[in-house]
């Protein structure tokens, strides 16, 4: 029997048909199969036969040396607990249920995963707080992180405190060390830039950055609530490149989805399932009127159709079923917006200011088009002569429209202004009732346990 060299009965063969270095450690079961540990092997020439006078890295380390990479970019990258933040579980359709401003959202995703596939110039998501910006500034980043790019993510306002604490003795990077490593990054995710507040100092930073940038032709990203008409000039001028610069607008909707009163706690537990319509304590008519309204209210939630009125006195119930038909719709997909109607004044009023996300038209115009509102406690608000001729313009578009509302008040049709009240009785569209029941908050005591509503 033919004796066989040392180096040759430790060698292994890979399936490219490179042959492996001798082991380092005799039977090691967990070593890689090709170059048994050694972690570089002879590459096969043309004949197949291997070649002896050189070594290559193995697959097994190079491999290895893709891990540490990406470990590498993700501790620098500054994306911390962001780095979850991906494509994959970023909702397509945004966080609206308006089928419309889905469909746009889903455009606008797919034009971030195409900027992430080749990121070149910049990338400009604009929208209201909430709206998903960061989630696709994020999700950019992670996907060419993982492609092995390397990719810095900062919030402008933590850039410009970083700044600032690297003129510290005890700041362990230089100024210049830090700023020159945001300017030259090949990617850049600046998320939640805005200039119109900034100092002196920090926009003249944030200039600077971007200048330098723009001019080098960096990839960059960049996220604001600012619309770009009302950014300043010179950033503008930066973004006005339409050749070099992509501006995404998330829909405003979002901005009406945001403000919507149905996403507070309270108002999410309140449902069909949590009302209880029995209270054994109550008379025999006043249960009974408290079922009619809860029958009311799940028929007009599986079908909304015209104007529900609900009357009655503080705690009765109204707000409940109320919010129990925006959760239903809600859960079924549909755009419904639910809100008490001293908040709606008070948004009204904001959008006046020069800080406003939205402009008072575009607000009212979403406000008056939703397909389902519910205007909780009309009330002694409406009294100021401004006041009331919005909630006229806002009652009147949505009756000749004859689109659907579900109205709360404490008044009697009495006391509610006359030009809202005639179309609120109009029974070719609206349905008043009255819930006779007693407040359940304090001044009726449940015989058995206490409730929560």
């Amino acid at each position: 029997m033919a004796r066989t060299s040392t180096s040759e009965a430790n060698t292994g063969t890979s399936s490219d048909g490179d042959v492996a270095l001798p082991s380092m450690e005799e039977g090691d079961d967990e070593a890689c199969p090709a170059c048994k540990g050694a972690g570089f092997v002879y590459p096969a020439l043309d004949s197949g036969k291997a070649d002896f006078s050189r070594a290559v890295p193995c697959g097994c380390s190079k491999a290895g040396l893709r891990k540490k990479k990406l470990e590498y970019l993700q501790q620098y990258s500054n994306l911390g607990s962001l780095s979850q933040l991906t494509f994959d579980n970023l909702s397509p359709q945004g966080r609206t249920a308006n089928t419309a401003s889905q469909e746009h959202f889903a455009r606008i995703c797919e034009a971030a995963k195409a900027f992430a596939e080749s990121p070149e110039g910049w990338l400009v998501f604009t929208g209201p707080a909430g709206s998903g910006k960061t989630h696709l500034a994020c999700a950019v980043a992670n996907h060419c992180l993982k492609a092995g790019e390397p990719v810095f993510y900062t919030g402008a306002a933590d850039l410009l405190d970083h700044l600032r604490s690297a003129f510290g003795p005890t700041s362990n990077i230089t100024y210049d060390e830090l700023f020159d490593y945001v300017k030259s990054v090949p990617l850049l995710v600046l998320d939640d830039l805005t200039l119109g507040t900034a100092t002196d100092w920090s926009r003249e930073k944030l200039e600077q950055l971007l200048n330098h940038r723009f001019n080098a032709g960096l990839a960059t990203v960049i996220t604001t609530d600012v619309p770009v008409e009302k950014m300043d000039e010179r950033l503008q001028g930066r973004i006005a490149a339409n050749d070099f610069c992509r501006v995404l607008t998330i829909d405003q909707d979002s901005s009406l989805e945001y403000q919507d009163g149905s996403r507070l706690k309270l108002i999410r537990s309140m449902t069909f399932d949590s009302f209880d319509h029995k209270r054994l304590e109550l008379p025999p008519e006043q249960r009974q009127n408290l079922r009619q309204a809860f029958n009311l209210a799940e028929g007009f939630a599986r079908s909304p159709e015209g104007w529900l009125i609900y009357q009655g006195v503080n705690g009765c119930g109204k707000t409940h079923l109320a919010a129990a038909i925006a959760n239903y719709r809600s859960a079924q997909g549909e755009p419904v917006f639910f809100v008490v109607v001293a908040d709606l004044l008070d948004h009204l009023r904001a959008t006046f200011s020069p800080d406003s996300r939205t402009s008072y038209d575009q607000f009212f115009e979403k406000v008056k088009e939703i397909p389902l509102l519910i205007l909780d406690d009309f009330g002694e608000q409406s009294a100021t002569p401004w006041a009331q001729e919005k909630l006229y313009q806002l009652m009147n578009y949505r009756y000749n429209a004859r689109l659907p509302m579900v109205v709360t008040t404490c008044l009697s049709l009495d006391e509610i202004e006359t030009r809202i009240s005639s179309r609120m009785v109009d029974p070719k569209i609206s349905l008043v009732f009255n819930i006779i029941a007693p407040d359940y908050r304090g001044d009726v005591k449940p015989v058995r346990q206490p409730r929560r509503y």
